[in-house]
């Protein structure tokens, strides 16, 4: 059974982390075939929103510490983190590099790596009975793959701190009042939900969607005038395609636009 599943319906991709077994606690295979799902569905001209989920009743408990650990420092009666375990491959950075929308359905738990994996989504769809826990400092170390830049531009330094130093752990409603996540549903409702969503992604232009993901990601560290420019740099070529001319017909006709992605 794979440990990583991908399916795609339309132009929608769901990735699933499966392994309910051990509540999705990530694996040094699972991170790699996780990382290739990713970069395939952003590749994939066909895919236009992704989707990532867990099967059973977590999202993701974190890195699997069993696997991470060396045989050599168990051995010693200590814990050593795996020399192969490279942190610049995981997913967390693969997510914020490709330009297609990715919706987090957070169907359970979502601890450390989890919580890291789920930040780095665009958009966050909660289960009401849901928990995140940024329990890094509770287990001698930090957020190591993406949340102590996601947090404090998502909730502000104050509220970061707080998180990250506590270790504390929120409910659905918590993260939602703190903004981390956009919606939050009954469990029953959950992937309905993500994939209405998704097919309203879909919907829009696609390559105006990519731009327009590149563009947000561009403005976290550039100046108002330098992301101007590069914002009208970025339309001249939208301007020449077939869905730019496709959704101006559509609003002229005052019908809906089908676009193609080109």
């Amino acid at each position: 059974m794979s440990e990583v599943t991908s399916e795609r319906d339309g132009h929608v991709a769901t990735i699933t982390l499966n392994r309910p077994e051990r509540m999705n606690t990530i694996s040094q295979p699972m991170l790699r075939a996780l990382s290739e799902a990713l970069v395939a569905a952003g590749r994939d001209r066909q895919v236009r929103a992704v989707i990532i989920t867990g099967a059973g009743r977590a999202f993701c408990a974190g890195l699997d510490l069993q696997d991470a650990a060396s045989e050599e420092g168990v051995a010693r009666g200590g814990f050593e983190m795996a020399p192969s375990l490279d942190l610049r491959d995981f997913p967390p950075i693969v997510l914020h590099e490709i330009d297609k929308p990715v919706i987090g359905a957070i169907n359970g738990g979502a601890a450390g790596f989890g919580l890291d994996l789920a930040l780095g989504c665009d958009v966050r769809i909660c289960a009401s009975h849901a928990r995140l826990a940024a329990a890094f400092t509770r287990r001698g170390i930090l957020p190591e793959t993406g949340g102590t830049w996601y947090l404090p531009r998502l909730i502000g330094w104050s509220k970061s701190a707080e998180l990250i130093f506590s270790g504390r752990t929120l409910t659905a409603a918590e993260a939602l009042e703190l903004g981390l996540v956009s919606r939050v549903v009954e469990a029953g409702d959950l992937m309905a939900t993500a994939h209405a969503l998704a097919a309203e992604f879909a919907a829009s232009a696609p390559l105006a969607v990519q731009a327009a993901k590149r563009m947000m990601r561009a403005a976290l560290t550039e100046g108002f005038a330098t992301h101007v420019e590069r914002v009208y740099l970025q339309t001249l070529p939208l301007l020449k395609t077939n869905d730019f001319r496709e959704g101006f017909s559509a609003f002229l006709e005052k019908r809906p636009p089908k676009f193609e992605g080109r």
